[in-house]
Parts: structure tokens; sequence; C-alpha cells
């Protein structure tokens, strides 16, 4: 008897430093790190059409999605700097009405 008590005692002492360890937040003394800002996002409220990736296009541009987005990419990697925002038309999938709706947020550096 004394022995099933005893190991169940030291069962229950176990368990409970267990979950205690496990559930209590690690603490390392450090403050956490901040938010690294993206060179390619936006500068001043508009995204910079020849630095910003394909993911900080789609996020930022309205009507933009992934597949246009690396179209953007894509036509700058193979044609170098955009030299005006009309530019933008170029890449298959922009049409007129989508550049129109983005002008106010695209800047060329």
């Amino acid at each position: 008897m004394r022995i099933s008590y005893l190991s169940s005692l030291i069962f229950g002492l176990l368990a409970s430093t267990s979950v205690a360890i496990n559930a209590a937040p690690a603490t390392t003394g450090q403050a956490p790190a901040a938010p690294v800002a993206l060179a390619s996002a936006e500068q001043g409220g508009k995204v910079n059409l020849n630095t910003a990736s394909a993911e900080t296009l789609q996020k930022e541009l309205s009507g933009i999605g992934a597949a246009k987005a690396g179209a953007i990419v894509a036509y700058r990697d193979e044609n170098g700097a955009f030299t005006s925002i009309d530019e933008l038309i170029e890449v298959k999938g922009i049409g007129k009405a989508l550049l129109d709706k983005n002008r106010d947020r695209l800047a060329i550096d």
C-alpha cells in the first residue's frame, strides 16, 4: 500500500513539474526583435516599380495577384528598369484600367 501511494505521489509531482515547465513562456531577457523594413517596400506611401518584390507588389497594389506581380518582376528583369509608370501597360495582364486604379500608389526612382 505504501509503495503504490509513494509511486502515485512521485508521479503527480513529476507530472505537475513537467506541465509547469512546458506551460511557462520562455524568457531569455532579450527584447523582441524589431521588424525589418524591406528596401523595396513602400517609400512615402508609394511602391517603387523598379525595386519592389513580387510579394510587395501583390500586397500593396489593387487588382495585382501573384501571377501579375510575378509578370511585373519578370518584365523588369528582362527589359531593365521601368522608365515611366505608363510602361507598366507593356506587362502582360496589365491594362489601362488597372494602371489607372494604381497610378497614385506607384513610383519610379
